[in-house]
């Protein structure tokens, strides 16, 4: 008895003392970086989509690639073996994994691998299709119905089809000519620079003349005695490039050239769009003034304007960045998106004369992707914010009828792939306190099979307690909506220092109803070093409709440190937060809202880490700054006041700048500038630059990175 008496009691004392060690892990920085896409990684399902047009589910694990239907198990469809075997065969190199590879049909996959590209029937054990890719090319587009493939080397553009002969489309000598490439430093839905015709025969691409642009000169220090790098940079005001776009015949070996002059020369040619039949191009012309669209209509064989479909304008800004959806079941008709006509993105169904069919989607919420159609063109799938501003849900919409249906019914942030059917949908998703869930629904929703349930991988760590809410802004109009992450160990009679992180720029949103709310795991890393950290997205972010972002115009900055100072005053309230010690972080917008908090706002914030900072708009890029801000001509008043280079004589606390040292983005022009005014003005700040680095600081770059702003935060702030 005694024995089992002793035996119960050691069972006891080793159950409390694994409870009393359980969740007392602490991140290393290391962890805190690289961890998210490492080690912590919610459990996924690699390559997992729809196989071809068929109802059947395909994913890869160990080099296998495993099929089913909804609802039954996965089985083995296809070995590596059995690709090899192809390869093999071919002559060409093995592989040692299963190669990210795209669904061309239902048997039939396309990778690239070795300089080329591959298609493989797996069912037929057969090579399909080898092309070979010219080892310099860059930009490369693929064309499935002349199995072509388009691509850049330098600023010209070229053609290889399965003959294996380069076609040289342009040949441009002038460095100032860049042929092929994006155009308007990606903005307003631009993303790339080549668009093939439906029917293999065009070749439509962006060319820009950038010889009014002006240079800006970074220094490659890597080399022994450090070479010098031009960039081409169009400061807000100043002389910019001008785009036109050439559609290139493959049969004729001709190109011609659309170039609209509806606002002159400087103009942006945005999302351009192929009609179904091949016979015509859409381009949405937008002034550079950004308050007046054109979507225009052009013959593709002549380049001839055709006519005009209509016109969009705003006193601040539009900002047209969608292409046009057509419809393949009725090539007259299309999708457009805009958040122009109630504020908010929603979808409009047109014919190509430009006449108005139906308005598909309306509300005080947006469309945030459109997923395409099921096969009979019937029902558009898309993802919206309908349900939470901070959550994305997926629905299904009957054109004809108009009949929503909502696909997605957990909490949280989905990502969805319909089958094409529209029968099934394969749901994504996670949730605050959820690290991923995937599962197989049918087209009203309904669960049929749960093929991921992700544990919790930081259970052992000691984590702070992470809640989502809501302010008012500064208005008292608006919700605005808050990430908090309290500090490990929180003792609610304890005060704590704080760190704000900032973004609070048009584009981004920071605080979603995802696995962690969205917070990177520096914050559970300052939450272990007992900081407590928060996040708001305020008015002028994104998601929220035209009217939440477009109260900055002409005053970037201005609401949104008035709507942060709404959130400082929420923390000031709560009774465990020592009003004494406040910081603020950001980076690149996030950084010019963190000089501007800590110059405005000099007695509030103790610390700041600003990362490459904008100090005055017009040392920023037109395209972005113009938008907001109009140009420095147009609103000097504007400019001077969101101008830091006046503020920095008013930095009363520890501020330090962080900076890549070749930023083609935010140029070194702005923190340099702001350090000289704090010399002139005899005031003190610490500047720390990242000798090989962009923009963004990557990598392993980025654990040095955010080491120095935590031990900032650590020798200042606590």
């Amino acid at each position: 008895m005694r024995k089992i008496f002793l035996l119960t009691y050691l069972l006891i004392i080793c159950a409390l003392f694994s409870a009393a060690n359980a969740q007392t892990k602490k991140l290393s920085m290391e962890d805190a970086i690289m961890g998210p896409r490492g080690k912590f990684y919610p459990e996924y399902l690699s390559q997992l989509s729809w196989k071809g047009e068929s109802n059947l589910i395909s994913y890869v694990s160990n080099n296998e690639i495993r099929v089913s239907k909804p609802g039954e198990e996965a089985k083995v469809a296809y070995r590596l073996t059995d690709l090899n075997e192809v390869l093999e065969s071919a002559k060409i190199k093995e592989l040692n994994r299963f190669p990210m590879f795209s669904w061309i049909s239902n048997d039939l996959i396309q990778f690239n691998t070795d300089g080329k590209l591959l298609q493989i029937d797996l069912l037929n054990k057969k090579l399909v299709l080898k092309l070979e890719i010219n080892p310099k090319a860059e930009n490369t587009e693929f064309c499935e119905l002349n199995s072509s493939i388009a691509y850049t080397i330098g600023n010209n553009l070229y053609i290889c089809s399965t003959h294996g002969n380069e076609l040289t489309v342009t040949s441009d000598e002038d460095k100032n000519i860049v042929n092929g490439q994006t155009v308007s430093r990606s903005e307003y839905g631009i993303t790339d620079g080549i668009f093939w015709g439906p029917k293999g025969a065009n070749l439509a691409f962006y060319r820009k003349d950038e010889s009014k642009v002006a240079t800006f000169p970074l220094v490659d220090i890597s080399t022994r005695v450090g070479d010098l790098k031009e960039i081409k940079y169009p400061m807000a005001g100043m002389g910019s490039e001008t785009v036109s776009l050439g559609v290139y015949n493959l049969k004729d070996k001709s190109t011609v050239w659309i170039q609209p002059n509806d606002f002159g020369v400087n103009q942006y040619l945005t999302n351009i769009s192929w009609g179904a039949d091949g016979k015509f191009i859409y381009i949405q012309v937008l002034n550079r003034a950004s308050d007046h669209a054109k979507l225009n209509k052009y013959e593709a064989a002549t380049g001839k304007f055709v006519k005009t479909l209509f016109e969009e304008k705003d006193d601040r800004w539009v900002e047209p960045s969608h292409e046009l959806i057509f419809l393949k079941s009725n090539p007259s008709q299309f999708i457009y998106q805009t958040n122009n006509r109630d504020g908010f993105n929603h979808a409009y169904l047109y014919d190509i004369e430009g006449k108005l069919i139906k308005q598909l989607t309306s509300g005080n919420w947006e469309i945030t992707d459109i997923l395409g159609f099921d096969k009979s063109e019937k029902n558009l799938f898309f993802v919206s914010t309908e349900v939470s501003p901070i959550e994305r849900h997926a629905y299904k919409l009957n054109l004809k009828t108009g009949k929503r249906i909502r696909l997605t019914m957990d909490e949280g942030t989905h990502a969805v792939q319909a089958s094409a059917d529209g029968r099934y949908i394969i749901d994504n998703y996670s949730s605050l306190n959820v690290p991923r869930k995937i599962i197989v629904a049918d087209a009203k929703g309904k669960e049929i099979k749960e093929l991921v349930n992700a544990e919790n991988k930081l259970i052992d760590y000691d984590l702070g307690e992470i809640s989502l809410g809501t302010i008012k802004s500064a208005d008292e109009k608006t919700d605005l909506h808050y990430r908090m992450v309290k500090p490990a160990d929180f003792d609610p009679n304890k005060k704590y220092p704080v760190v704000v992180y900032v973004y609070g720029g048009p584009h981004a949103q920071m605080v979603n109803n995802r696995w962690l709310g969205g917070a990177a795991l520096w914050e559970q890393y300052m939450a272990q070093n007992g900081y407590l950290i928060y996040v708001l997205d305020n008015r002028g972010s994104a998601n929220r409709g035209k009217e939440f972002e477009a109260v900055i115009h002409r005053q970037c900055g201005q609401p949104e440190m008035a709507d942060q100072m709404k959130g400082v005053e929420f923390l000031k309230s709560l009774p465990y937060v020592d009003a004494d010690c406040i910081g603020v972080h950001g980076w690149s917008y996030g950084g010019f809202m963190t000089i501007s908090l800590i110059t405005n706002y000099p007695d509030v914030f103790k610390v700041a880490v600003a990362g490459g900072p904008v100090i005055d708009w017009k040392w920023y890029e037109a395209m972005y700054g113009e938008r907001y801000m109009d140009t420095p001509e147009e609103n000097p008043e504007g400019y001077a006041k969101t101008s830091l280079i006046a503020k920095a004589k008013d930095l009363k606390g520890k501020l330090l700048i962080c900076q890549g040292a070749v930023d083609n983005t935010v140029l070194w022009q702005n923190s340099l500038n702001f350090v000289r005014e704090c010399i002139k003005n005899n005031v003190q700040v610490d500047y720390f630059p990242y000798p090989c680095a962009e923009h963004n600081v990557r990598g392993r770059d980025r654990i040095h990175l955010k080491q120095k702003v935590s031990n900032y935060f650590d020798d200042y702030l606590k």
